[in-house]
């Protein structure tokens, strides 16, 4: 999670080491550098001043999830039964260790959570539903559309670089 929450005065260059980055976390100080027009001590400045104001939350490996087995990518609305600010942190608390969900979002219309699931295959996924989504505190519904290809997979923001 960001460590500020209002942004930062971002110029061209600091967005073209944001998007090196994206491309390829495990670049080193003078290949950045390089790729961002700087000589290495400014480069280091701006990237410890980029990851101290919250803009690089962290870095991490893409991993590909058939290898690892991950065969079923599943969005699930979840409507819950009282929307309370009190019964929505319960429900936010409570899916924040289940490592099936890669993601949730609050969102408009129907239900009240939007979330990423993903599982080895549709019995895992239907006994993880039934289980422990189900199960969870407040849920009154669920709806799910499962993924039959995956078009576009990207983690990297867009930024303005012109």
């Amino acid at each position: 999670m960001s460590r500020s929450t209002s942004a930062i005065e971002l110029d061209h260059t600091d967005l073209k080491i944001l998007d090196a980055l994206q491309r390829n976390g495990r670049l080193t100080n003078a290949e950045l550098a390089d790729k961002a027009g700087l000589s290495l001590s400014p480069c280091w400045r701006r990237l410890k001043r980029l990851e101290e104001s919250g803009v690089i939350e962290g870095y991490q490996a893409v991993l590909d999830r058939r290898a690892l087995g991950l065969g079923v990518t599943a969005f699930v609305r979840v409507d819950i039964e009282r929307h309370t600010p009190v019964m929505e942190r319960r429900f936010e608390d409570a899916i924040a260790d289940l490592p099936e969900i890669v993601s949730c979002h609050v969102i408009s219309g129907e239900g009240a959570f939007m979330l990423i699931v993903m599982t080895e295959s549709l019995e895992s996924f239907s006994a993880f539903a039934l289980n422990t989504l189900m199960a969870l505190p407040g849920v009154k519904d669920t709806q799910t559309s499962f993924s039959l290809k995956e078009v576009k997979k990207s983690s990297r923001l867009p930024l303005k670089l012109r």
